[in-house]
């Protein structure tokens, strides 16, 4: 006689023949080869429950059948148990517990799509393309990308030791990152030789408050002096949420399309854009690497396409898929990829990305014996006569170019693509007001 659970089990099989046999949608396949594989099935949960030499809980056997099926479909599809679904809801509203990584599935091993700025991740150096093969030296290889995501997660304060396979290197590395409470903040807003940069690292409700409070103030910093113009840093922002990218892209667009979404059957939605461009038609750089992901290429993708912004650095991630969140009531929750997106032109980002306008790596210079040695010109001769036409304000001026050539080359040592757009932006802004 057969067991309760099997019993139940067998229940939904026939839950699932009727949908099969009653759903519209699945009236054109084969029902005879359907009913075949879900009799197969059965048969398969029954061997294991019955044959198998551990006892197997029949919860976790089909969940793990429910996660297989969408896990196949592509690396950001799969089943969420309730505890994950609970954690996926607390990171879109900007703190959660663990490292500081966003992850994805390559190869049967977890990807780093980007480490999150100002995170324990980031601080211990871990890198956008690097691959995790072992945790505290368990393997990855062979888990889903949900249970590998709870492995990386635990109490906050503890350590864990991360097993890296990096591009470039023989040997992998071995990086101990000491877990914590994530607390994103979603975008900052600084002021630069009267350049407003935008630092956006993720997608979520509170990007739009953070800008919109950011540039505010950095207006008020600048008084009556006029941006000269605006730098959007999407490097290593793996995305978020779509309504906010949207909602971003909007913020220097008067109209047109931003961002399409089209299903299987090419169906979908259209976003445009609303009245109102919040840096007033001034130039607009974009910086973007292969950590810039999702809803950043979107954002990226448009103001391109609308030819509002010069995007630099290099190629993103190339995401360009839609992912839907399904509740299932006390079981979690399952994601699923149900639509592609396209930028205002029709071309689509999917693992092609965005490709910049200005191609340009990441470098940080290193300093060298000959940047401690001070040079020298007519003023620094002792006993050299001083320039008696300078006024007291023409003296104070040169005091101030000395000190922001100082601060250029401190920028340009630190971050070559932040200093290159800057640039771009000064010459832009010079060219604009000679015409």
């Amino acid at each position: 006689m057969m067991s309760n659970s099997i019993s139940k089990y067998l229940v939904i099989i026939l839950f699932l023949l009727s949908f099969f046999t009653l759903n519209p949608v699945h009236s054109k396949e084969n029902k005879k080869e359907t009913y075949e594989q879900l009799d197969l099935f059965g048969q398969v949960f029954d061997l294991i429950k019955s044959k198998y030499v551990e006892e197997v809980k029949s919860k976790e056997l089909i969940e793990a059948a429910i996660n297989g099926m969408l896990s196949s479909l592509d690396p950001h599809s799969g089943f969420l148990a309730p505890k994950s679904y609970d954690d996926m809801q607390v990171d879109t509203k900007g703190s959660f517990g663990g490292l500081g990584i966003e992850v994805t599935q390559q190869d049967g091993f977890v990807k780093v799509v980007s480490p999150m700025d100002d995170t324990p991740a980031f601080k211990a150096g871990v890198l956008a393309g690097d691959f995790i093969t072992f945790v505290d030296d368990k393997p990855m290889l062979g888990l889903t990308l949900s249970e590998a995501v709870d492995i990386m997660r635990g109490p906050v304060g503890s350590s864990v030791k991360l097993t890296i396979v990096r591009e470039g290197l023989e040997d992998p590395i071995e990086v101990l990152v000491t877990r914590a409470v994530i607390k994103l903040t979603a975008a900052k807003v600084r002021t630069e030789n009267d350049i407003i940069i935008m630092r956006v690292t993720t997608f979520n409700e509170q990007t739009i408050p953070n800008l919109d409070d950011g540039i505010e103030k950095a207006i008020e910093k600048l008084g009556e002096t006029e941006p000269k113009g605006f730098v959007l840093d999407l490097r290593n922002n793996p995305g978020g949420l779509l309504s906010e990218a949207i909602s971003v892209t909007d913020l220097f667009l008067d109209q047109g399309e931003i961002v399409s979404t089209r299903d299987r059957e090419g169906k979908g939605e259209r976003y445009k854009a609303s009245k109102g461009d919040i840096a007033e038609g001034k130039p607009l750089i974009i910086l973007i690497n292969a950590g810039s992901a999702s809803a950043s290429e979107i954002v990226a993708g448009a103001l391109q396409d609308h030819r509002r912004a010069i995007v630099l650095g290099t190629k993103s991630f190339g995401k360009g898929s839609v992912q839907s969140v399904l509740p299932m009531g006390q079981s979690g929750g399952i994601r699923i990829t149900t639509a592609r997106y396209y930028t205002p032109s029709g071309r689509s980002i999917q693992a092609l990305g965005v490709t910049p306008d200005v191609f340009l790596e990441f470098k940080r210079v290193e300093k060298s014996e000959d940047d401690n040695r001070k040079t020298f010109s007519e003023a620094d001769l002792e006993g050299a006569l001083s320039n008696d036409s300078l006024t007291e304000a023409e003296k104070e001026m040169l005091r101030k170019e000395e000190m922001s050539f100082q601060e250029t080359t401190e920028r340009r040592n630190n971050d070559n693509q932040l200093a290159h757009a800057i640039d771009l932006i000064e010459g832009l802004s010079a060219y604009s007001l000679k015409e």
